[in-house]
């Protein structure tokens, strides 16, 4: 059983080593440990420390393509190489190294195939309670649209069997984290979380540079992904309020053509007759949408079963570098 840690980096010179001797040699059940340094456009030392410090496969970009690019280029990357889990962790130590025992241990068990590190959020002292609020109604959130349970999506600290890595995709440019949890929900992938400690933190989190810019695009993130992978329901939702609200009105203009004859209430006819055919529409969209998700689907499994072959072919060392 080969396990990869891998690791995103974007200028980490002064954390990276710091993350690295935090992870474990050796776990039961694993016969061997890899690590993978995603170097996402590094302008510092980044590379060079990783290499200094035993690091097993680096994957560099020449600039920098954001966190959600480096993730899925680390995830092929340990396809490539054979391995059969797959942790990610973050370059600045947030997270403890030795519970990614705990972390893998749902796999090894045949338990899962993803596993999200719960965090203790209340008890973190570096997050700000307006950030703890706002962690839990994201998860909350993200729970409803995926289906899961998961009580800490925004968490990086996560675990992937080989199988779950293969049907792994993100559209996103912003982040992994919630996207790939509402994909999972939507192809019924088990997916479960266990507790995880944190470390103090090194650094501010680069991820977003205000409160207000990280509520607006983790929105952004959670409405795309929920509308991708359920886009009936989503446009159906929509419609249905549209076609309601026309109906109402509609209901309310006969009512007064009935009982007070002359009294007017055109504006009400007009603008039923709006809502009820922008509900109509946003109805055939959504069909629409449905039929381009059925596609995506089927472009999925093309997708999974070329990561499959070109995989295979690399751990036999048929197409080896």
């Amino acid at each position: 059983m080969k396990l990869i840690i891998q690791i995103p980096c974007f200028n980490e010179e002064e954390t990276l080593v710091t993350t690295l001797n935090d992870l474990p040699s050796s776990i039961p059940g694993i016969d061997s440990i890899e690590i993978l340094v995603i170097n996402d456009g590094s302008t510092d030392r980044t590379v060079e420390v990783a290499r200094k410090n035993g690091v097993h496969h680096i994957v560099s970009f020449t600039r920098n393509r954001g966190l959600a690019r480096g993730f899925m280029a680390g995830i092929d990357a340990c396809l490539r190489q054979g391995a059969d889990i797959i942790v990610n962790t973050d370059a600045d130590n947030q997270y403890c190294g030795a519970d990614i025992a705990a972390l893998v241990q749902p796999i090894l068990e045949r338990k899962a195939d993803i596993v999200i590190g719960e965090r203790p959020i209340a008890k973190t002292a570096h997050f700000s309670p307006l950030k703890k609020r706002l962690q839990k109604v994201g998860s909350f959130v993200v729970r409803m649209a995926s289906g899961t349970r998961i009580p800490d999506a925004p968490s990086g600290f996560r675990a992937y069997s080989r199988a779950a890595a293969m049907q792994i995709n993100v559209v996103n440019e912003y982040t992994y984290t919630l996207e790939t949890i509402i994909q999972a929900g939507h192809n019924r992938m088990a997916i479960t979380s266990v507790p995880v400690r944190t470390n103090p933190e090194l650094r501010k989190s680069r991820l977003f540079s205000s409160m207000t810019g990280y509520i607006k695009k983790s929105s952004v993130t959670i409405i795309r992904a929920f509308m991708m992978y359920k886009p009936l329901q989503f446009f159906c939702t929509i419609g249905s309020v549209l076609f309601l609200a026309g109906f109402a009105l509609g209901l309310r203009f006969l009512y007064y053509f009935f009982t007070k004859p002359g009294a007017g209430h055109i504006q009400s006819l007009i603008l039923a007759a709006v809502l009820l055919m922008l509900g109509f529409q946003t109805f055939i969209v959504g069909l629409q949408a449905d039929v381009i998700a059925a596609n995506r689907k089927i472009l999925e499994d093309v997708q999974r079963r070329m990561r499959e072959l070109t995989s295979a072919q690399r751990t036999d060392g048929t197409n080896a570098e």
